[in-house]
């Protein structure tokens, strides 16, 4: 059951706000929403929000036997369950196209940009490898879910901790607990962030950044930016039909990196401070 369409005060309401540079929430067209991360007992399990929007990431990891084609590299995999519990537009068992469009959005900005160094993984060529599975649920829909699940898989990511092994021989492999040997963190090459820009039919309204559920259904286009903090694009996916010239485009693309350098900055203090509390060595 799909809720209902915003009526049409609503909808004159929002774009008026909107042409005159001001958003319900308070918000400047191109600030995005404080994003704000709760660590579970598990290392690489991370509550995220961007204002409602809400998301769970969860990491785990288990030795398996490489592909053939691949017998150095280990493997990742991303889960994503978009239930009703994120919102009633969505049903359980039937994927909806938002979510597969999050899924492989997800998959060209973690796993095709290399964001992980996949032969790190590698245990013993040809014999055993790390599987790393990344798995996201999706508790509350307020809007731009695709940025919050990003950033939730990412933090994820680096927060994890993998068990250290030891090899004997050519083929015996000896997983050490925790308490005997400190565990090992993912060697990640790079962290990317996705920044998604809503765009409207009407040309004196700017575009926004981190779109509400509401300005996201009222918009006329979409696109999401992914990168990283050294200014380097994964992903640029354009959706909706609102053209836009490229100068329009180069200046989003710098307002992404000034907010991927915050942001990077911003994850990289929650983390420290997370294993403060820990007490653990960060290696």
């Amino acid at each position: 059951m799909r809720p209902p369409s915003p009526s049409i005060p609503e909808k004159e309401f929002l774009n008026s706000a909107l042409k005159q540079n001001l958003r319900i929430d308070g918000r400047a067209p191109l600030d995005m929403r404080t994003p704000v991360f709760i660590f579970g007992p598990e290392l690489g399990w991370v509550d995220c929000s961007l204002g409602k929007t809400r998301v769970i990431a969860y990491v785990d990891a288990k030795m398996v036997k490489p592909t053939p084609e691949r017998p150095f590299e280990g493997m990742i995999t991303i889960h994503s369950e978009l239930s009703p519990m994120a919102s009633s537009e969505y049903e359980t068992g039937r994927p909806s196209e938002e979510e597969v469009t999050i899924t492989r959005m997800l998959d060209k900005i973690i796993k095709r940009s290399d964001a992980l160094d996949k032969e790190s993984l590698c245990i013993l060529a040809g014999q055993r490898v790390w599987h790393i599975r990344l798995s996201l649920h999706f508790l509350a829909d307020a809007g731009n879910m695709v940025d919050c699940a990003c950033l939730a898989g990412i933090v994820a990511l680096r927060h994890f901790r993998r068990p250290e092994v030891e090899v004997i021989g050519d083929d015996e492999v000896i997983v050490h607990s925790p308490l005997e040997r400190a565990p090992m963190p993912l060697a990640i090459h790079h962290s990317p962030f996705c920044f998604t820009f809503a765009f409207f039919a009407d040309p004196e309204t700017p575009p926004i950044l981190d779109p509400t559920q509401l300005e996201q259904r009222l918009s006329a286009g979409l696109m999401s930016i992914a990168l990283n903090a050294q200014k380097e694009i994964c992903v640029l996916q354009k959706l909706g039909g609102v053209p836009q010239d490229t100068e329009e485009v180069l200046r989003l693309v710098k307002v992404a990196v000034a907010q991927a350098k915050e942001l990077s900055n911003t994850v990289d203090a929650k983390l420290t401070a997370d294993w403060e509390t820990r007490k653990v060595e960060v290696r």
